[in-house]
C-alpha cells in the first residue's frame, strides 16, 4: 500500500531557478476554464515520490493544470535560440511551458513542466496553449518510446478543458505536465554564443556538466588537463548519446518529424512530440511532418541531421573552447558511434548475434527488398521470427504472437511482399546465415526477436482512434492504449486491431507543425 504523498511533501531543489535570471522569466501560468483530468501515469509519478493517491486529489490537478503554483516550486519560463528546418531563427524560449520547479525523487531529480498553460514572453505570435489533439498525441508517444526503451521525457498528467483554441479550426484546450531530469536543448548553448556572452555559455555548460555530466571532471582532473577540456568533454557525450538516440529511433521507423536544434536535448532525450510517426509502409524518404514540404526530416535524414545539429552545438562551444581542434574530433565520433549502434540493434531484431561480415550486405538488401514493396515495417520485423522454414512453431503459437496479423496459410513475412519470390530469394540468405545450429535452437532466436521487435507501436491512425474518443469525452480509449504501449512487446489476447496495419485504401493521415 502507498504511503500517501502529494506536491507539498515532496522535496524540491529547484537548481535551474537557481542559475541567473538571464535563463528565463519568472511568471505564472494562466490557469484553464474548469480543468479535467483526463489522464495520469501511477508509473511516472512514482519517478517523483508521488502516490498514486495522490493522482485524484483536486489539489494535484490544480498544480498539473496550471491553476496553482507547485507548493515549494518556482514557476518559470526558458530561453533559448535554435536553428529551425536549417535556417537560424534567432530567440525562441519556452513559447508555451512553465517549469513548475524540480522534485527529487526516489532514483534520481525531475523538473515538472507543464505544455500549454498560456503566454510566456517567448510566446512571439503564438497564443501559449496546446489542444487536446497534439496534447493526447504527445501523452501517448512519450509512454510509446518509454515502452520500447528509448530514451525520452516521461508524461504524468493530460489535462483537458472548454478554453477555445484557433489552430486550422477553433478546437479546445489541453495541458501535458510532463517531466525530465533536465529541459535544456542544444538551442539553449545556441542562444548565448550567437548573442557573444560567453560568461553565460561558460556558466550554463557548466551547470550541465555538474549535474547530468560530472564525469566530464572526473576523467580531466590531472593538474596539465586545460580548463576547457571539461566542455569538450560534454559534446563527446553528447554525441555518444544522440548517436545512440539516432539508432533507436531508425530501428523502430520512428520520425520526428521537427529535429530543430531547439528540440534537441543535451542529454539525449526524445523531447518535443509534434508531427511525429512510426511508419507503416516502408519508405527511406518517408515524411511525416506535412510541413516538411522538402523533407529534410525524413526518416533516412535523421542521423544525418543529428550529425549537423551537433555540429552546431559544438559551434557554440567554440565560444569557451579556443581550439576547435578536440570540438571536430568529438564530432568525428558520431558516425562510428551510430553504425556500432545500429550494428547492435539490427543484429538483435534479425537474430544474427554476433556481428559479421556481410551482415551490412544482408541488411540493405532486406531495406530495399521493404522499400520496393512499401512492406509494414513494424510487421517485417516482427513476422520475420516464424517466417517459413525457420521455426517448428504451432500454428496457434505463431498466430498468437504475430497479433493475428498473418492470413489463412500462415505465411508470415512472405506475404508482406510484392513480389513473393524475391522475399523467399532473401530468405535462403538469411538462412543461410543463420546457420544450421541456430536452426535447430529456433526457439532462443524467436524469443530473442520477439523480445526486441515490437507488436504495437503508435501509428498515426492508433492516436487518432484516441484524439476521436477524447474530442467525445471518451478517455477510456487512452487508458486501453497505455497499457498495449507499455509493453510493446508482448502480444495482447483480444487486441489484432492494434497489431494490424491501416487497411488499405484507408485515409492518409497528415500532420504538421501545428500537430
Amino acid at each position: 500500500m502507498n504511503i500517501f504523498s502529494s506536491f507539498d511533501t515532496l522535496t524540491k531543489t529547484n537548481s535551474f531557478a537557481k542559475l541567473p535570471t538571464d535563463f528565463y522569466t519568472r511568471l505564472p501560468t494562466t490557469p484553464l476554464d474548469q480543468p479535467r483530468l483526463v489522464h495520469a501515469s501511477s508509473v511516472v509519478a512514482e519517478l517523483i515520490g508521488l502516490s498514486s493517491d495522490a493522482l485524484n486529489t483536486q489539489a494535484f490537478l490544480d498544480v498539473v493544470s496550471g491553476t496553482t503554483a507547485m507548493p515549494g516550486g518556482e514557476t518559470l519560463a526558458a530561453v533559448y535560440s535554435g536553428h529551425q528546418f536549417g535556417v537560424w531563427a534567432g530567440q525562441l524560449g519556452d513559447g508555451r511551458a512553465h517549469l513548475l520547479g524540480e522534485i527529487q525523487g526516489p532514483t534520481g531529480t525531475f523538473e515538472l513542466q507543464l505544455k500549454g498553460a498560456g503566454m510566456t514572453p517567448y510566446s512571439r505570435m503564438g497564443d501559449g496553449r496546446a489542444v487536446l489533439r497534439s496534447s493526447v498525441r504527445e501523452y501517448l508517444a512519450s509512454h510509446a518510446m518509454q515502452g520500447l526503451g528509448i530514451p525520452t521525457t516521461r508524461a504524468l498528467a493530460l489535462v483537458a478543458a472548454r478554453n477555445p483554441v484557433m489552430r486550422e479550426t477553433v478546437e479546445t484546450a489541453a495541458v501535458v505536465a510532463r517531466m525530465a531530469p533536465s529541459f535544456v536543448r542544444f538551442g539553449s548553448f545556441e542562444h548565448w554564443a550567437a548573442r557573444k556572452r560567453p560568461e553565460l555559455l561558460r556558466t550554463l555548460a557548466d551547470y550541465v556538466i555538474d549535474r547530468f555530466y560530472p564525469e566530464c571532471r572526473q576523467n580531466n582532473s590531472a593538474a596539465t588537463t586545460a580548463e576547457y577540456e571539461p566542455y569538450v568533454q560534454l559534446l563527446r557525450s553528447v554525441v555518444q548519446r544522440t548517436a545512440t538516440l539516432m539508432a533507436d529511433w531508425q530501428v523502430v521507423g520512428f520520425c520526428h518529424g521537427v529535429m530543430n536544434t531547439d528540440n534537441m536535448s543535451i542529454l539525449g532525450l526524445t523531447l518535443d512530440y509534434g508531427p511525429y510517426g512510426f511508419m507503416d509502409g516502408f519508405d527511406a524518404k518517408h515524411i511525416c511532418n506535412h510541413t516538411d514540404s522538402g523533407g529534410r526530416y525524413a526518416w533516412h535524414a535523421q542521423p544525418a541531421v543529428a550529425h549537423w545539429n551537433l555540429y552546431q552545438l559544438a559551434n557554440s562551444l567554440y565560444e569557451i573552447v579556443p581550439d576547435a581542434a578536440p570540438l571536430k574530433a568529438a564530432l568525428d565520433e558520431f558516425e562510428p558511434a551510430f553504425l556500432a549502434a545500429m550494428q547492435t540493434r539490427m543484429s538483435q531484431k534479425l537474430g544474427l548475434g554476433a556481428w559479421q561480415a556481410g551482415d551490412e550486405t544482408l541488411i540493405d538488401d532486406l531495406w530495399s527488398l521493404m522499400q520496393a514493396s512499401h512492406a509494414d515495417f513494424t510487421l517485417t520485423f516482427r513476422q520475420l521470427a516464424y517466417a517459413p522454414g525457420l521455426t517448428q512453431a504451432p500454428e496457434q503459437r505463431v498466430e498468437f504472437d504475430l497479433g493475428a496479423t498473418v492470413n489463412a496459410h500462415l505465411k508470415p513475412f512472405v506475404d508482406l511482399f510484392i513480389d513473393p519470390s524475391a522475399a523467399q530469394a532473401w530468405l535462403a540468405r538469411y538462412r543461410t546465415r543463420l546457420g544450421t545450429q541456430a536452426l535447430e535452437n529456433w526457439q532462443a532466436r524467436v524469443q530473442g526477436m520477439l523480445a526486441v521487435n515490437p507488436l504495437y507501436v503508435l501509428r498515426n491512425h492508433i492516436a487518432q482512434q484516441a484524439i476521436e474518443a477524447a474530442q467525445q469525452g471518451d478517455f477510456d480509449e487512452i487508458e486501453r492504449q497505455m497499457i498495449l504501449l507499455a509493453d510493446p512487446y508482448a502480444a495482447q489476447p483480444g487486441q489484432e486491431a492494434y497489431a494490424a496495419a491501416p487497411l488499405a485504401g484507408a485515409p492518409h493521415l497528415e500532420v504538421s507543425c501545428s500537430s
